[in-house]
C-alpha cells in the first residue's frame, strides 16, 4: 500500500519551494511506495514580492505577535485524507514563523491536518530561526502533531553581510551577486544538496523508525546552531515584544512608530548586535557548559 506524503509550505521568492520539492524528491522518484501531495498555503490578500520598504517593516507588530490573516482553505482531498508523513516548510519573520504559517496554523484546518502525524519542519532564513522554532514546536504540541525532524538551511555569509543581501533581495528581487555583495539566501548548492535530507528521511519512514530520525539528519549537516545569534535572538524577542506591543496598542501612531522602529531595528543590527558579540566572546568560558547543552538541546526536536 502506498504512503501519503504531505508537503506544506509557503515561499515568497521560491526558494523554499524549492528546497522543499528537493527534500520531497526521493519520494516522487517512488511513485509505487508513495504518493506526494503539495500544498502551498495562499493568502486571501496575499504579500508582494519585491516587498516595498514600508510594507515590509509595517508587518512586523502582526508578524511578532502571531496575528494571523485569512487562508485559503485547503482542498476537501487534502482535509480528507490521512497522512503517513507531513513535511512543513516554513519562513522566519521577525523571528518567528511567518504570518502565513501562522494563519495556516490558526485557521482551524491545521489540527485537523496534523494531528497524530509525524512532521518533519524545514525552515530557509537569513541566519536566526532557533527561536522561532521553538514557537513552531508549542504550536505542533497542542495539536498533538508528532515532530520526528527538522531541517534548518541558512546564508552561510557573515552577520551583516547578510544584512545587506537579504535586504536587496526583498526589496529590489534581486538574489544574485552584485558589486561586492554575494547572492542572498541558501546557496545554489545546498539547495540542490537539499536532496540528501529526503533520502534520510525517505530510509527512516521506509524502515519505520522515525524517532530516530533526527540525529542522523544532524549528523548529516541539518542543523547547525551558533551560540552567538541565539543570545541575539533572546535579545530581539525581548525588543520586539516591547515594540510590537507598543506599536499595536498605538494605533493613531503607528505610521511614526514604524519608521522609529525601522531607525532603531538598523541600529540595532550595527551598533548593539556587535557589542552583544564581544559580551558573547567574553563570557564563552563562563557558560561553555551552560552553551554546549542549549546548543544540543537546540538541534533536537523535544520541547522543554
Amino acid at each position: 500500500m502506498q504512503k501519503n506524503i504531505l508537503v506544506i509550505y509557503y515561499s515568497q521568492t521560491g526558494q523554499l519551494e524549492d528546497i522543499v520539492k528537493n527534500v520531497a524528491q526521493p519520494f516522487e522518484n517512488n511513485k509505487e511506495e508513495y504518493n506526494v501531495t503539495y500544498y502551498n498555503i495562499q493568502l486571501k490578500e496575499d504579500f508582494a514580492f519585491p516587498w516595498s520598504s514600508d510594507v515590509f517593516f509595517n508587518t512586523f507588530p502582526e508578524s511578532y505577535l502571531q496575528i494571523p490573516s485569512e487562508i485559503h482553505p485547503p482542498s476537501e482531498n487534502i482535509l480528507n485524507k490521512k497522512y503517513d508523513l507531513i513535511i512543513f516548510g516554513y519562513q522566519v519573520w521577525y523571528l518567528t514563523p511567518s504570518i502565513p504559517i501562522i494563519s495556516f496554523l490558526k485557521s482551524g484546518y491545521a489540527e485537523n491536518i496534523l494531528k497524530n502525524t509525524p512532521v518533519v519542519t524545514i525552515s530557509a532564513t537569513r541566519n536566526m530561526w532557533m527561536l522561532s522554532q521553538e514557537k513552531l514546536k508549542v504550536y505542533l504540541k497542542d495539536m498533538k502533531a508528532q515532530l520526528v525532524g527538522n531541517i534548518a538551511l541558512v546564508d552561510r555569509h557573515d552577520n551583516y553581510t547578510s544584512v545587506l543581501t537579504i535586504l536587496r533581495w526583498l526589496t529590489t528581487g534581486q538574489k544574485e551577486k552584485s558589486g561586492l555583495l554575494p547572492a542572498a539566501g541558501v546557496s545554489d548548492e545546498e539547495i540542490k544538496g537539499s536532496v540528501k535530507y529526503g533520502e534520510v528521511i525517505e530510509r527512516h519512514l521506509k524502515n519505520n523508525d522515525l524517532n530516530n530520525l533526527q540525529p542522523d539528519l544532524i549528523n548529516n549537516g541539518a542543523v547547525e546552531i551558533r551560540p552567538f545569534l541565539v543570545r541575539v535572538e533572546k535579545v530581539g524577542n525581548k525588543i520586539f515584544t516591547v515594540w510590537s506591543n507598543l506599536i499595536i496598542k498605538k494605533k493613531e501612531k503607528r505610521p511614526l512608530l514604524i519608521k522609529f522602529f525601522k531607525v532603531y531595528l538598523m541600529a540595532a543590527i550595527w551598533v548593539i548586535s556587535p557589542v552583544v558579540l564581544v559580551l558573547h566572546l567574553l563570557t564563552t568560558p563562563i557558560f561553555w557548559v551552560k552553551r554546549q547543552k542549549q546548543k544540543k538541546y537546540l538541534q533536537g526536536i523535544n520541547l522543554k
